[in-house]
């Protein structure tokens, strides 16, 4: 017999592949993306801002003729510059600064819309939790608020002999039915749920009325507070034109009294930015009580 071969290991390591890989160098001077809240400030900026001038613009090839009767906007600037330039300026009786104007209309505007929301909202919370005031007081409700704010100035003239208490009873009439209203229609659709959360609990009436009812009816409520606040500064500015003394309307009608269109254009741009703040202040409010639900 003959023996098999054995076989020779070799201490040779088989060759081994090698990926080769191609390192890229990083790109110089690549452009740097923009912070998040520097996008979200210029999406929000810059459409406004381009169509303010595209609107200006417009507004001065429009009224450039000397035969317009509304002046451009560089001859309102020129115009009305000391208004501009000194705001707090105070002088005899009506000659005041346009911040002091605006202030006693805001005075006004405050107190009558104070008192429409506790009115309104107590009312609105009476309407919407029992039927019975539902079908008493809601045709009530449903025709008065046809009636035009400045409808209600003579009778309030001839009731409280003065224009100021007057002026504040007709933000006070203006204000308070939308408020009436939607705080009626948050109380009526809370959910079944939370009335049977507050059963189970045995809440009393004051506990049902701070815990359940109003947090579930906040975002209606606050819908009426906006509405109404926007239309309480519609309305003091058309009651002060016919009431007189120191305020925004007075001193618009003042203006057309003695012809300064430019002094009313002023005026008008003031009025709109106020009603803005006003609206976006009542806004802020609403989103920090209701946590976000309240519309924006």
């Amino acid at each position: 017999m003959t023996a098999s071969p054995v076989p020779i290991r070799s201490n040779k390591k088989p060759p081994v592949a090698k990926i080769m890989t191609l390192s890229v160098p990083p790109k110089t001077g690549s452009p740097r993306r923009f912070p998040q809240w520097l996008t979200s400030l210029a999406a929000h900026v810059v459409p406004p801002v381009i169509t303010l001038v595209f609107l200006l613009v417009l507004w001065e090839i429009l009224c450039s003729s000397p035969t317009s009767s509304v002046p451009p906007p560089t001859r309102v600037v020129s115009e009305t510059w000391e208004l501009i330039a000194h705001p707090f300026y105070v002088g005899q009786g009506v000659d005041q600064g346009l911040f002091w104007h605006i202030l006693a209309s805001l005075k006004r505007v405050a107190l009558g819309y104070c008192l429409a929301a506790v009115a309104g909202i107590a009312l609105g919370t009476l309407v919407g939790q029992s039927e019975w005031a539902m079908r008493g007081l809601d045709p009530i409700f449903q025709v008065l608020r046809t009636v035009p704010p400045l409808a209600w100035l003579p009778l309030s003239l001839a009731a409280f002999k003065d224009g100021n208490p007057s002026a504040i009873f007709v933000i006070f009439i203006t204000a308070i039915w939308p408020i009436i209203i939607n705080t009626a229609v948050g109380i009526r659709n809370i959910p079944q749920d939370y009335q049977n959360v507050a059963r189970v609990l045995r809440l009393n009436q004051f506990e049902y009325f701070t815990k359940i009812m109003i947090p579930a009816a906040a975002p209606y409520i606050f819908t009426g507070l906006r509405i109404g606040i926007g239309l309480s500064w519609l309305a003091i500015v058309a009651a002060e034109m016919l009431i007189g003394g120191v305020g925004i309307g007075f001193f618009i009608w003042d203006a057309w009294n003695s012809s300064r269109i430019s002094d009313i254009i002023l005026a008008l741009i003031y009025v709109g930015i106020v009603g803005y703040l006003l609206d976006r202040a009542i806004a802020f409010i609403a989103r920090a009580v209701t946590r976000n639900t309240a519309s924006a």
